[in-house]
């Protein structure tokens, strides 16, 4: 069952930090994909100090961001573990001049701040042999293309040493979710690499439950998740279901020096305003230095995200899914008693921003963060067919917020469509 406070938030802060901040290549992929050597990536845990890691201060960041909760790697394809465990001699606690449990550290920090708990798990391990046992279901060794960190050394499969590194994976995820403060939230990936029979998802999914009944599982679980996580490309039509949206501030998910496609404030406004419009949530993703600090350009978007969800906070929290956008050429949310609707305006309107099919006579129209008052008109309207008007609003003179302006649409009641085939009321069931 779907946690309520999953449901509710908006918007989350994913964090990707472990060695590959050293140098200036991409997570664990860098290797997979030939741009460095497996032993030149490894070296980078010489360098890898966590010297000014503070997770307190980034809590705090967060808060300020608006976020509910947090989603950290604990392990990426690499395996290298940013945590203590017992179960491997790979991790940042017994290979770096860090030489500290970073994981115990983060979720104290979020836990205290009240920010939901979230960790990453990496299925795959792309240093453990025992990974390497057997190919992905339906494919043959010559299909596998000679992918030396997926596929048997040899070409011969041993499924003994599949159930131990299954048992593995799991005793490392008992490590995490009984050794430290509740994990709210689990976000798997590189499930894709075998098919669910071969991960034993159902079992699998049962077993986490017997840690934590309440814990939250994201999708890459080979369908056995709870909701849906598309990634960087934001949906044109909001999934079925629960779903959050993941994507970077730049191009990259680790920190990445040579990185500066960074995207503008107003940009990740936009974005986080299309999650909300389709029901979702955003998952924004930072990548620390290698010494734990955030570079200056994350810091100030997540700032001016943050000051944004303040200032239009009703149009955020509490919200569910908006208008369509053959309703509305924009964003938009509605309060949970369906009785206003928040339009997002990205942009300076020209002249009037024309509304479709809301049978509900309009109240009142203001500008969210100023609280000034707007003009509206109705045209079109065939009251004895039951066929709206149009709803003109005129903003061309209205004061516009530098990233995003929000409307604030008041209804004389319950919001209820005429769509041209038959009138809807809104639920929130």
């Amino acid at each position: 069952m779907m946690q309520e406070w999953f449901r509710q938030a908006k918007l989350g802060i994913f964090i990707h930090y472990g060695i590959y901040a050293v140098g200036d290549v991409s997570e664990s992929w860098s290797f997979h994909n030939g741009n460095i050597s497996y032993e030149d990536y490894m070296k980078q845990c010489e360098g890898f100090t966590a010297s000014r890691y503070n997770p307190g201060k980034w809590a705090e960041l967060f808060k300020k961001a608006g976020a509910q909760y947090v989603v950290m790697t604990s392990k990426h394809h690499d395996g290298m573990a940013l945590f203590d465990t017992k179960y491997s001699d790979l991790s940042v606690v017994k290979k770096t001049p860090a030489s500290r449990d970073l994981v115990k550290e983060y979720m104290d920090a979020m836990s205290e701040a009240g920010l939901k708990v979230g960790i990453y798990y990496s299925l795959i391990d792309w240093s453990d042999s025992r990974y390497r046992s057997i190919y992905p279901e339906g494919q043959k060794k010559e299909e596998c293309l000679g992918d030396i960190y997926g596929s048997p050394a040899g070409g011969v499969e041993d499924y003994g040493k599949w159930e131990e590194f299954l048992e593995f994976n799991k005793n490392q995820l008992k490590e995490l979710m009984t050794g430290y403060k509740t994990v709210d939230l689990l976000w798997f990936d590189g499930d894709w690499e075998r098919s669910a029979a071969q991960w034993k998802m159902p079992e699998f999914r049962e077993y986490l439950h017997t840690l934590n009944p309440n814990v939250v599982l994201n999708s890459r679980m080979q369908g056995y998740g709870d909701y849906e996580t598309p990634e960087q490309g934001i949906p044109l039509y909001g999934p079925e279901g629960e779903w959050e949206f993941c994507t970077t501030i730049n191009d990259s998910w680790g920190c990445r020096p040579s990185d500066n496609a960074y995207k503008t404030s107003g940009q990740i406004v936009r974005m986080f305003c299309d999650c909300i419009t389709l029901g979702g949530r955003m998952l924004l993703d930072v990548g620390p230095k290698e010494d734990g600090t955030l570079d200056e350009r994350q810091e100030k978007v997540l700032l001016d995200l943050g000051d944004w969800i303040r200032d239009h906070a009703e149009a955020v929290y509490g919200t569910v899914r908006g208008l369509s956008y053959q309703q509305f050429l924009g964003g938009s949310t509605l309060s949970a008693d369906n009785r206003t609707i928040y339009l997002f305006v990205y942009d300076k309107p020209v002249e009037a921003l024309c509304v479709k099919g809301i049978k509900t006579p309009v109240k009142r129209v203001s500008v969210l963060h100023s609280r000034e008052e707007v003009k509206f008109t109705y045209t079109g309207a065939l009251p004895w067919s039951g066929i709206p008007g149009t709803l003109w609003i005129w903003a061309g003179d209205m004061g516009i917020h530098p990233f995003a302006t929000v409307l604030k649409v008041e209804l004389e009641g319950e919001i209820t469509y005429n769509l041209g085939h038959g009138e809807v009321v809104t639920s929130n069931d």
